[in-house]
């Protein structure tokens, strides 16, 4: 009894010098965001986290039952001064990937793919580039599982970005797997870089094509375009990252599943019929809930974002924010005020 006390006694003690030691490397700024005393809406919340630094934030909340709320907060152009507004355009980034995995399973269901063909088999020309060509799925490119490299971790790479597709795969092409094909998860945008080529060659013509056929006029997304020269750059909500002056809404990110720009309201509608399964036909739901998720979070420099669908509240929150940086704080922060949100919400 006095041994398990002792104990008992030690793990209180490792867990009090534990959490001390962590605090010296939390930023304090974090900490604070957190425990503020919750606002009593979710603009207040919106224009406290304009006072931590963003330059703009939106927010659409679909709560199931209830009118769409709309809030924002900030800058949409800071150069020329113009207000953060809740219709605004604004890019997505890796959300794309929720849209490409669903063609693939509306094609997966009509028999045009097949999940457990390989990368050798859809690009036959890759087999000498690729490690593990003839071992890697089509499922296991979905769900991150292929062990290709990832292009954007290329050191440098957000400092030019290549402006094709085959530039962007030449980055790591030869080079040597992460890992053997299924035996680990590792997120890599390469996996969708190829999907779109596979989509592409399989339909014969543009995956994006296919996607605004299949998806975007059946949910009358009439606000979600898949590349930055469909749009009007106006209706577009500037871009920053920190540090840099500069406005990034000009950089076209054109890679398959990263280049889909959309206001807040497109994204939800299309995040809840993603998730009641009303965007799907018969035998398709079963396949994409196989191979992917229901939810997802982008980013690229100057655009973060966070699409999810609360299923306690019936409830799809999506969250933009046009201020980014890659050490890791803003996007933490991101996530602070994002459950914050929720705690509104849930209220």
């Amino acid at each position: 009894m006095i041994k398990n006390k002792k104990v008992k006694w030690i793990v209180r003690v490792l867990l009090l010098v534990g959490t001390i030691v962590s605090m010296f490397f939390v930023p304090w700024i974090l900490v604070k965001a957190w425990i503020l005393p919750l606002p009593d809406s979710v603009q207040e919340q919106l224009d406290e986290g304009i006072g931590h630094g963003f330059d703009g934030m939106i927010v659409y909340v679909d709560q199931g039952g209830k009118p769409p709320e709309y809030y924002a907060a900030g800058w949409h152009d800071r150069k020329n001064k113009i207000p953060a507004y809740p219709k605004a355009l604004f890019k997505i980034a890796s959300i794309s990937k929720l849209y490409v995995a669903v063609a693939v399973a509306k094609l997966v269901n009509d028999q045009q793919l097949s999940l457990d063909k390989t990368l050798a088999d859809y690009l036959p020309e890759l087999v000498e580039r690729i490690e593990y060509a003839d071992q890697i799925t089509l499922r296991m490119m979905v769900q991150h599982r292929s062990g290709i490299p990832d292009f954007t971790r290329t050191p440098g790479y957000w400092e030019a970005p290549p402006k094709a597709n085959r530039e962007n795969l030449e980055l790591v092409l030869d080079k040597p797997a992460e890992f053997t094909p299924d035996k680990n998860y590792g997120y890599s945008n390469t996996n969708y870089l190829l999907i779109g080529e596979v989509l592409d060659k399989t339909l014969g013509y543009s995956h994006h094509q296919f996607i605004k056929r299949e998806i975007l006029i059946p949910l009358k997304l009439n606000n979600t375009y898949s590349l930055l020269s469909e749009v009007d750059l106006d209706d577009l909500m500037s871009g920053y990252y920190v540090g840099y002056d500069d406005d990034l809404k000009f950089n076209d990110f054109i890679n398959p599943a990263g280049s889909m720009i959309a206001t807040a309201q497109d994204v939800a509608i299309f995040l809840r019929a993603l998730n009641d399964g009303s965007v799907f036909k018969a035998g398709e739901q079963e396949i994409y809930s196989s191979i992917y998720v229901y939810e997802h979070t982008g980013l690229i420099p100057g655009y973060q974002s966070i699409a999810k669908y609360h299923k306690d509240i019936d409830t799809v929150v999506i969250q933009f924010m046009n201020t980014t940086n890659f050490d890791g704080y803003n996007w933490s922060l991101s996530e602070v005020f994002y459950n914050r949100i929720l705690k509104i919400l849930r209220r």
